[in-house]
C-alpha cells in the first residue's frame, strides 16, 4: 500500500493486485489488534533494532524514517500516540483504522485496486538483461506493466495470505533466498510441568539464555507460560537473537525471580518469611513470595517436602531454594511454527537488491519491498518501519 501511493504520487498508473478479498488483513493483527505503527525514535536507533542486514536500510530509513512516518500518518488524518518504549498506535487502538487511512489514501492517488488477483508468476523480456513486462494471473490473464513491486511479506500467519508465494516469484526470476525461519515467536520447552503454569504472567523478572557458557541474551521483563512453553515480550525478542542458534537446541534458559536482590538480601527475606510462619508447612509460607500457581511447582522444584515445617527446613535446602528461585531453569527445545510467528527470518538476499531504490540487480524493473526480503528486527514497531521504508522507497524510485 505505501509503495502503490508513492507510486501514483509520482504520477504512474498504479494497480495495486491483492490476492485476499480485502487490504491489510495482516496490519489488521499487528499489535494484538492495536498497529504498533513504528517507533519515536532517532534513524540510528532504528538501524539498532535490526537484526539482520541493517546496513541495507541506510537509504530506505534516511529516505523516510519513523517520523516521515508519523507525519504521513497524522497528514492524512490519523490521530496517533506514543506510548512506553517510542511505541506509536493509533490514538483508537484500532488497527482498522490505520487501513482505512491508507485504503483512503490509495483512493486520492486513484490507485487502481484489484482483489481476488492470485498472480502466478512474473513475466519478463530478454535473455541476457532481462526486463520486468507485466504479470500472469492463475487463470492465465495477462496484466502488462513497466515496473513490478514485489511485497507479498513473509510466512508468518498464512492465513492473512502470506503464504510465500513472493519467495516463488524472486526464485524463479534467479534470486538467492536465504533459509526461512520464524522469528519473534514462542518457545516450546522440554518440561511438562509448564502446562501448570499456563497463562501466568510474570513481570519484572530477568531472563538469561544460554548455550552452553555463552550468554546469547540477558533481559529485564515480562514473560508469559503457555501450555506448551513460554512466550510473552521477553521471549518474543529473545527469539529473534539466539535464532542463529536455532540447530543448537536444546539451549538452556533461567529466570531471576527476584532480580531486584541479591542471594544474601533474598536469603534474609525468606529467612523473615519463614520465622513468621515458622511452625506452617514449607507449602503455606509461600504465597508472599510467589503467584499462587507458581508455589506448587517451585516446591516440586526445591526437593523440599511440601508438609514439612518451616523450622524443619535445613540451612542448606534454604541455600539451594534461594538458587533455585535466581535461576529457575527451563530447556528450550524448538520454536513455535510460522503460524505463531510475528515475522519471518530469511528471505530475498539482499545483495542482489539495490538498496539505493530497492531495483533488483538481476531483473530490471523489479522492486522489492518489506518481509520478503532477508531482514527482521525487534518489536517496538521496527519491522512496520521497515516496510514503510522500503515500500516508501520502491515506491519513489520507479
Amino acid at each position: 500500500m505505501m509503495a502503490a501511493i508513492r507510486a501514483a504520487a509520482n504520477g504512474h498508473q498504479v494497480t495495486l493486485l491483492e490476492q485476499n478479498e480485502k487490504l491489510g488483513k495482516k496490519l489488521y493483527i499487528t499489535g494484538k489488534g492495536r498497529c504498533n505503527i513504528t517507533n519515536d525514535c532517532e534513524t540510528e536507533v532504528l538501524l539498532k533494532n535490526v537484526i539482520r542486514n541493517s546496513r541495507f536500510l541506510y537509504s530506505a530509513f534516511y529516505a523516510f524514517d519513523s517520523r516521515q512516518a508519523m507525519a504521513f500518518f497524522e497528514g492524512h488524518g490519523l490521530a496517533i500516540k506514543t506510548e512506553r518504549g517510542g511505541r506509536v498506535f493509533p490514538q483508537s487502538d484500532h488497527s482498522s483504522d490505520v487501513i482505512r487511512t491508507l485504503q483512503k489514501t490509495l483512493q486520492q492517488e486513484q490507485v487502481r485496486v484489484q482483489l481476488h488477483a492470485k498472480v502466478a508468476d512474473i513475466l519478463t523480456v530478454g535473455s541476457g538483461n532481462r526486463n520486468v513486462c507485466g504479470v500472469r494471473f492463475t487463470d492465465g490473464t495477462v496484466l502488462r506493466a513497466e515496473k513490478v513491486i514485489l511485497a507479498t511479506g513473509g510466512c508468518s500467519y498464512a492465513s492473512t495470505g502470506s503464504g510465500g508465494d513472493g519467495y516463488r516469484f524472486a526464485g524463479e526470476l534467479g534470486h538467492t533466498l536465504t533459509e526461512r525461519r520464524p522469528s519473534l515467536v514462542p518457545f516450546e520447552t522440554a518440561e511438562s510441568w509448564v502446562k501448570d503454569l499456563q497463562g501466568l504472567s510474570l513481570k519484572n523478572v530477568t531472563v538469561s539464555i544460554r548455550k552452553g557458557k555463552k550468554l546469547l541474551f540477558e533481559e529485564f521483563g515480562e514473560m508469559l507460560f503457555t501450555h506448551y512453553g513460554v512466550s510473552g515480550p521477553l521471549l518474543i525478542s529473545a527469539s529473534s537473537l539466539v535464532n542463529d542458534y536455532m540447530d543448537d537446541m536444546p539451549l538452556m534458559m533461567e529466570i531471576d525471580l527476584k532480580p531486584a536482590l541479591t542471594e544474601e538480601q533474598l536469603d534474609k527475606r525468606v529467612l523473615r518469611d519463614f520465622e513468621e510462619n515458622q511452625n506452617r508447612q514449607f507449602k503455606n509460607a509461600l504465597g508472599k513470595l510467589f503467584p499462587a500457581k507458581l508455589v506448587p511447582v517451585i516446591i516440586n522444584l526445591s526437593g523440599i517436602p511440601g508438609e514439612a515445617k518451616v523450622n524443619m527446613v535445613t540451612k542448606k535446602e534454604r541455600m539451594d531454594f534461594i538458587r533455585l528461585i535466581k535461576h529457575f531453569p527451563l530447556a528450550l527445545q524448538r520454536f513455535r511454527g510460522f503460524d505463531e510467528a510475528i515475522v519471518t527470518r530469511g528471505g530475498v538476499c539482499t545483495r542482489e537488491v539495490n538498496p539505493s531504490t530497492m531495483e533488483s540487480k538481476l531483473v530490471q524493473g523489479l522492486y522489492f519491498a518489506g518481509e520478503v526480503l532477508d531482514l527482521d528486527a525487534l518489536t517496538g514497531g521496527f519491522n512496520l518501519q521497515i516496510d514503510w521504508s522500503t515500500g516508501y522507497l520502491a515506491g519513489d524510485s520507479v
